[in-house]
């Protein structure tokens, strides 16, 4: 079971289908990528579970969305056979990094029964700065604001992530000029608990101003 976390609404919600169509919110990609379709299930009965689990914020059930690009591109080559249920919590961008975090620590009793959570972005995401002459360049305020965030997280500093923006003021600015992609990290934050350790993985930069830095918590 995959629940996963990217889709951006106004309000919480969550995908309540039994069969969710694969979405390609995205423009300007290789014709493969709008033709790809991931047929995995869903699971109403674990959606309504996420609703009750959350009582931070009221959560609905959404019917009309399915999984986009931040759940099947990602769940595709992890697993290709989309046999595994797979269900999806929206983000609301207009709330707190708090508001993100707070829900994330309800969602952990999710784990206790063998669902896998997903937070899918990326810990530096500027479109507008990336640079396409195919070097290995990558900005200093990419580099300065992946650095420090890899920091606080393995010092559990929390609060400090949560206040990001006013710490790192015109760097945070920077590597996220809209914060969507680096939502999903608090979610993936809040479900962290005081014994469970951080490892990294695929720590890269992509055209200067995307890290591609992935992480894994686990007891």
């Amino acid at each position: 079971m995959q629940c996963s976390l990217y889709n951006i609404k106004t309000d919480t919600k969550v995908t309540g289908m039994g069969q969710p169509k694969t979405i390609h919110d995205f423009g300007g990609f290789p014709k493969q990528l709008f033709d790809a379709e991931y047929p995995a299930p869903g699971s109403p009965e674990f959606a309504q579970l996420t609703k009750e689990l959350v009582t931070y914020s009221h959560i609905q059930t959404d019917d009309s969305w399915g999984l986009d690009h931040g759940t099947w591109s990602v769940l595709l080559p992890m697993y290709p056979l989309a046999n595994i249920p797979v269900y999806q919590l929206s983000l609301d961008y207009d709330q707190p990094p708090t508001y993100h975090y707070e829900i994330g620590k309800q969602l952990n009793k999710l784990r206790d029964k063998g669902v896998l959570i997903i937070g899918s972005g990326n810990l530096v995401h500027n479109l507008r700065a990336i640079d396409w002459s195919g070097g290995n360049k990558v900005y200093d305020w990419a580099k300065e604001f992946d650095t420090k965030f890899t920091e606080w997280i393995d010092k559990g500093d929390h609060a400090s992530i949560m206040n990001y923006q006013k710490i790192l003021g015109n760097t945070a600015t920077m590597a996220h000029p809209s914060y969507d992609h680096l939502l999903p990290l608090f979610y993936i934050l809040g479900l962290q608990q005081k014994n469970e350790k951080v490892s990294y993985f695929n720590e890269q930069f992509d055209m200067a101003s995307i890290s591609m830095k992935s992480l894994v918590i686990q007891a």
